[in-house]
């Protein structure tokens, strides 16, 4: 059993926060499932950018749209990553039949420039869902309040939902108690309460990134451990909701299952904390974590394998009162790094659909 296993074992799944054609059509997916244990993928605007921005490894499927007549960037777009996505799922199908529904899950995002407009999230969440058509999708929505409220009603029409850009412990709660209202919807219109799941994309190293730039020399004993005691303190808050009378009924009577917790941004950005933090401090039962390759292979080579989720919950408590003793306000550098997250996924996208158009003027203008 290697470290990754070790994770899994633990109770913990971990996730690959990466996609790329060539990773699929490699056997290099199938080969981390096989290996690494390995339940699920994560997309977003800027791993996409990355992929299909660079290379010709999608120039063959771009030809092909556009002997369709294909043209509009957007469009073009979503076909190449509907086809990834197929992919990964195709890949994963093994992992979510083994667990019953629980894992082998590959998560495609609306457009983030839906973030603020919920009813146009929904609209094209319906359509994405439709056109992957695989039962082991999630559509990613932003934990704002369209995203919410996009999630809410996703739920209550049986789509699978992951929600992104989680910082706070009140954004947090507002999205489980969401969840929850979903279900209730959905199983109120008869559904199967049992074939529904969700993660919350819960932020970790940005926030240190953020916090650490405020307090400079103020208090090094803090530097490096807002975001993970931020994130344990969210998973007591997982634990009652999800623990509450009306999440019980819901489970016992309907087989409901609760959304997981799933640990994002968890690639360490500071050069003088341990490659493997974000990993190591936040191992425990029911959750998720989505790791980037370079974190991956870190872990794999050099983590240890040990359930802290609910180590030092105390220690945890005190040192977020510390920064407020400080007068640093965590939720108002939450509520800017989901600002500032939305930017950045905005401006990949935007990137994105301007090196897709490129790459269709280069290929209609080919001899």
């Amino acid at each position: 059993m290697n470290r990754l296993q070790a994770v899994h074992a633990l109770g913990q799944s971990i996730w690959l926060d990466y996609i790329h054609r060539q990773l699929m059509l490699s056997g290099g997916l199938r080969r981390l499932i096989e290996e690494d244990a390995i339940c699920g993928l994560t997309s977003n605007p800027a791993i996409f950018e990355k992929a299909v921005g660079s290379g010709s490894d999608y120039d063959a499927s771009l030809k092909a749209l556009l002997a369709q007549g294909l043209r509009e960037p957007q469009a073009l777009f979503e076909q190449l990553a509907i086809e990834d996505i197929r992919l990964a799922a195709d890949d994963l199908r093994k992992v979510y039949e083994r667990s019953a529904g629980a894992d082998g899950y590959v998560s495609l995002e609306v457009s983030p420039h839906l973030a603020h407009d919920a009813q146009a999230s929904i609209e094209q969440a319906r359509r994405l869902h439709k056109a992957v058509a695989r039962d082991n999708l999630m559509i990613k929505v932003p934990g704002t309040p369209a995203g919410v409220a996009a999630l809410r009603t996703l739920i209550g029409e049986g789509i699978k939902v992951n929600v992104t850009l989680l910082f706070s412990r009140a954004a947090y709660r507002a999205v489980a108690e969401a969840y929850i209202d979903g279900v209730a919807q959905y199983v109120a219109r008869g559904g199967d309460a049992g074939q529904l799941a969700s993660v919350a994309s819960f932020f970790v190293s940005r926030i240190d990134s953020a916090v650490d730039a405020q307090l400079g020399s103020r208090a090094p004993q803090l530097q490096g451990k807002v975001a993970i005691a931020n994130a344990r303190l969210a998973y007591q808050d997982y634990k009652q909701i999800f623990s509450a009378p009306r999440w019980r009924e819901l489970a016992q009577q309907h087989r409901a299952r609760p959304q997981r917790l799933l640990w994002a941004s968890t690639g360490t950005k500071n050069p003088q904390y341990r490659d493997t933090l974000y990993v190591e401090e936040l191992i425990g039962p029911e959750t998720v974590n989505t790791v980037p390759p370079a974190t991956l292979d870190a872990f794999r080579d050099h983590g240890e394998a040990r359930s802290m989720l609910e180590h030092a919950l105390g220690e945890a408590q005190a040192t977020l009162d510390a920064l407020s003793g400080l007068s640093v306000s965590l939720e108002t550098i939450c509520e800017q790094l989901v600002v500032d997250g939305l930017k950045l996924f905005v401006d990949a996208d935007d990137k994105l659909m301007a090196a897709v158009a490129a790459k269709r003027e280069r290929l209609l203008s080919a001899p």
